[in-house]
């Protein structure tokens, strides 16, 4: 019965040790793919956990369900930050805990507007993270918005 019970607990430890192999650097930086969370479309992954902060990939607008961009502005740059904070919050960040962010339009004039009323509506009257806002001449698919974001989610033991 014991030896049993010992071959039953390595084997496990075999199996978790496999599957955080794939997941985890030598270092222990975990790469993230939350359920809902869209698909990454090439070599890139939706985040990572390296110790005490999770980093998000740039976020667009686009529907984990259809996996196709939201129509209209305000859906769109809505759902990028949502997109954002699903991330964040699979490994326990709330927008709150924003370190930095990172945002990307094709117009500033026309989307910069749109940013600040859905990051207001998300974060209230803040306080709000450091953010970076630049324009770009173009973002994959013709999209106008992406937002990348730097999170502190401390390591629960």
């Amino acid at each position: 019965m014991i030896r049993h019970l010992a071959i039953c607990i390595a084997a496990g430890m075999l199996a978790t040790s496999a599957i955080a192999a794939d997941d985890v650097s030598p270092n222990g930086v975990r790469t993230l793919s939350p359920e809902g969370g869209i698909q990454p479309t090439a070599t890139w992954a939706l985040g990572t956990r390296a110790g005490d902060f999770v980093y998000v990939a740039g976020m667009r607008g686009i529907d984990a369900a259809t996996n196709a961009l939201v129509e209209g502005d305000e859906a769109r740059v809505r759902k990028a930050f949502e997109n954002m904070q699903l991330i964040a919050k699979s490994e326990g960040a709330s927008l709150r805990d924003a370190v930095r962010l990172v945002v990307y339009t094709t117009d500033m004039y026309r989307f910069r507007p749109i940013v600040n009323a859905i990051q207001k509506e998300l974060w209230g009257d803040g306080p709000y993270p450091p953010r970076t806002i630049v324009e770009v001449d173009r973002l994959n698919q013709d999209d106008i918005v992406e937002i990348e974001g730097t999170f502190y989610a401390p390591e629960q033991d």
